[in-house]
C-alpha cells in the first residue's frame, strides 16, 4: 500500500508542477497549455530537464539557468504540497480499495479516490487563486461539478448503491442554496464564486456522508473567524477588510472529508444519540 501511495505521491509532484501554470495563467485568462512554460525575466523556454518538480529548483540553487533571475521558492512548494496531498488521500482511501468484498467494489472504490485526487489538485490551484486575486474561477470551479458527478456516478452505477450519489446531490443543493442566501444577506461577506465552491464541496463531502458535510461546513466558517480574528489583533486587518474565504472552504472540507463521520459521531454521543 505505502508502495502505491508513493506512486501517487509521485504523480502529485508532477501535478503540482503543472498546478504553478495554472495559477499563474487562469487569472489572466490565458491557455494553460500553450506557449511553453518560460522564464518570465529573459523569456527562454524551460527546458524539460530544468522542468523536474523540486529537484530542478534545487539543482539550480532557485534561479533561471540563463538568465539567473529568482524563482520563486512558492514554486517547489506547491509541487511538493501537492504531492504530500496525493500520498495523504491515497493512504487514506487505499484500505477500502485493498480490502474490497469483490471487484466491483474495489472498482468504485478506486473510482472514488480518483476523485478526491482532483478535489486535491484544485484545491490547491484554488485556494492560491483566491489568496492572489480573490477569486475563484469559473474555469476551474463550473467543470468540478461535471468530473464529481460523473466519477461519483459511475462508482455508483458500479457498485450498485446509489445512496452516496443521492446524498452528495442532496448536500450539494443545499450548501449551494446556504451560501446564496448568504450571499443575499450579506453581500459583502462573500461572492458568488463561494457559492459554486459551495456546491462542489457539498457533494464530495455528501459522498462520506452527513456527519462530514455538518463538520465540513461548520470547520469553514471557525477556521475563517479564527483567521479574521488574529489578523484583527495583530493589526494586519479590520471589519472591514476582504479576507478569501475560499481556502478556509477548502480546508474546512478537507477536514470534514477526514474527520468529519468520527466527530459527528462523537458529538452525537455526548447527548446519548447515534448517527444514522
Amino acid at each position: 500500500m505505502i508502495a502505491i501511495a508513493l506512486v501517487i505521491g509521485v504523480l502529485g509532484l508532477l501535478i503540482g508542477s503543472f498546478l504553478n501554470v495554472v495559477v499563474y495563467r487562469v487569472p489572466l485568462g490565458k491557455s494553460v497549455v500553450s506557449p511553453p512554460s518560460a522564464c518570465p525575466g529573459c523569456g527562454t523556454e524551460i527546458r524539460p530537464y530544468d522542468n523536474i518538480p523540486v529537484l530542478s529548483w534545487l539543482l539550480l540553487r532557485g534561479k533561471c539557468r540563463t538568465c539567473h533571475e529568482p524563482i520563486s521558492i512558492r514554486y517547489p512548494l506547491v509541487e511538493l504540497g501537492t504531492g504530500v496531498l496525493f500520498f495523504t488521500v491515497a493512504l487514506l482511501a487505499l484500505p477500502a480499495i485493498l480490502d474490497a468484498p469483490g471487484p466491483r467494489d474495489a472498482v468504485a472504490g478506486t473510482l472514488a479516490l480518483v476523485a478526491y485526487l482532483y478535489l486535491a489538485a484544485i484545491s490547491v490551484a484554488l485556494a492560491l487563486i483566491d489568496l492572489d486575486v480573490h477569486k475563484l474561477p469559473n474555469a476551474i470551479v463550473l467543470p468540478s461539478y461535471v468530473v464529481a458527478l460523473v466519477i461519483f456516478g459511475a462508482a455508483s452505477v458500479i457498485s450498485g448503491d446509489f445512496t452516496p450519489l443521492l446524498r452528495a446531490v442532496v448536500a450539494m443543493t443545499a450548501l449551494a442554496i446556504t451560501y446564496f442566501l448568504m450571499v443575499l444577506v450579506y453581500p459583502g461577506g462573500m461572492g458568488m464564486g463561494d457559492v459554486k465552491l459551495a456546491g462542489v464541496l457539498g457533494i464530495y463531502l455528501g459522498w462520506v456522508g452527513w456527519g462530514p458535510v455538518f463538520v465540513g461546513a461548520l470547520a469553514a466558517f471557525v477556521l475563517g473567524g479564527v483567521f479574521g480574528i488574529i489578523l484583527m489583533l495583530v493589526g494586519r486587518a479590520t471589519r472591514k477588510t476582504g479576507i478569501p474565504f475560499g481556502p478556509w472552504m477548502l480546508v474546512g472540507a478537507g477536514l470534514g472529508i477526514v474527520f468529519g463521520s468520527t466527530a459527528f459521531e462523537g458529538y452525537l454521543s455526548v447527548f446519548g444519540l447515534a448517527a444514522a
